[in-house]
């Protein structure tokens, strides 16, 4: 069966560039790679190369980096590590709930935190930076796209600095003064189920989790997974570099018709946002329905309002900047975009919103 679906959802498929290898990695990736004997020696081969080849995009070294299942471990590995009882966790009011938790848990030992806010255009203030502080910095928002380049204060700072790069992937540089970095496989059409987490050598963190040896990340990552990732972070990056003027784009096409024949809709992706990823509210909408009206019409979006039962609270990131809560779209534009999934899109908008407002 051929998919007709718009998709403009946050998930994706793996990148075509790993599915075609799908059942040879697996097939060689199996054997323990620490282990002696040829099958072993094969699968330590190629797992050797795929570190390679992420550190080479990351700008990392294959002995800063390992590998985790999940984010919420990634976070509690990466930040904590950097984490004294005295420290001051400085952080922004539009960071992931993963990052929310670890400074929840800080506080709970007896820390501190300071929660920078954010304008309109989703911009972190910059933080006073006190010889205790700890600054977990988010180089892109996943939601909106809002880009947030550190700024010089942090970036010539000697304190032990965090970047989350799970949004940003390959699209924006490690800063060089970072101290421990995580990134999601998914950001560049990788594997689910992967999260990249890197430790600067000679930086202040020290692992918090009960451990034996000089791991930085617990076993239990499977090495296909790793090898996967590396493939498509390859062909993503390939991809980027011909596909990136289709989705700026598509992304201002986007922008000027809700604008102009739709109306009333409030855009929290700032004109300078990443162009994959665009976040809006529509006056007088519900996004439950329209979620499900758009579904109807083979439109896959994702929405930041309160939309089903177990989540009760509107985004954080558009109150915190802000902006309209209610009646939000979120549009995660891919590299396999066609000009008609972008018509069909913009119709089944106009339709599903004006039925809405004249119901």
């Amino acid at each position: 069966m051929v998919s007709i679906t718009s998709n403009f959802q946050s998930e994706s498929p793996l990148h075509p560039g790993a599915k075609l290898a799908l059942p040879s990695v697996f097939e060689q990736s199996w054997p323990d790679p620490s282990k002696l004997g040829d099958d072993s020696r094969s699968a330590a081969i190629l797992l050797h190369e795929a570190t390679e080849t992420l550190t080479g995009h990351l700008g990392v070294t294959p002995a800063e980096i390992g590998f985790i299942g999940d984010h919420s471990s990634g976070f509690h590995i990466a930040l904590t590590g950097l984490l004294a009882p005295e420290s001051i966790l400085c952080h922004s009011a539009v960071d992931r709930q993963d990052l929310f938790a670890v400074a929840a848990a800080h506080l709970n030992r007896g820390g501190s935190t300071e929660i920078l806010p954010v304008d309109l255009e989703g911009k972190i203030s910059t933080p006073e930076l006190k010889p205790s502080a700890v600054v977990a910095w988010q180089l892109m928002n996943g939601e909106t796209g809002a880009i947030n380049p550190a700024p010089q204060s942090i970036l010539t700072s000697a304190l032990p600095v965090f970047y989350d790069a799970t949004a940003s992937g390959t699209r924006i540089p490690l800063p060089e003064n970072w101290s421990t970095a995580l990134w999601d496989s998914r950001s560049w059409g990788g594997p689910s189920g992967l999260t990249i987490f890197a430790r600067r050598q000679g930086s202040a963190w020290r692992n918090p989790l009960p451990h034996l040896d000089n791991r930085l990340t617990p076993e239990g990552v499977s090495p296909a997974l790793i090898i996967l990732s590396a493939l498509s972070i390859d062909s993503w990056v390939a991809d980027q570099k011909t596909q990136a003027a289709k989705l700026a784009g598509a992304n201002a096409r986007i922008r000027g018709y809700i604008s102009t024949e739709i109306g009333d809709v409030d855009i929290a992706s700032p004109i300078d946002a990443s162009d994959h990823l665009l976040s809006f509210s529509f006056l007088f909408v519900d996004a439950e329905k329209l979620v499900h009206d758009l579904a109807a019409r083979g439109v896959a979006v994702d929405s930041g309002s309160a939309c089903n039962s177990s989540n009760l609270e509107p985004s954080h990131v558009l109150a915190a900047m802000g902006r309209l809560t209610q009646g939000n779209i979120r549009l995660t534009l891919k590299h396999n975009l066609l000009p008609e999934d972008v018509d069909l899109l913009l119709l089944a908008l106009k339709d599903c919103v004006s039925a809405q407002r004249n119901s």
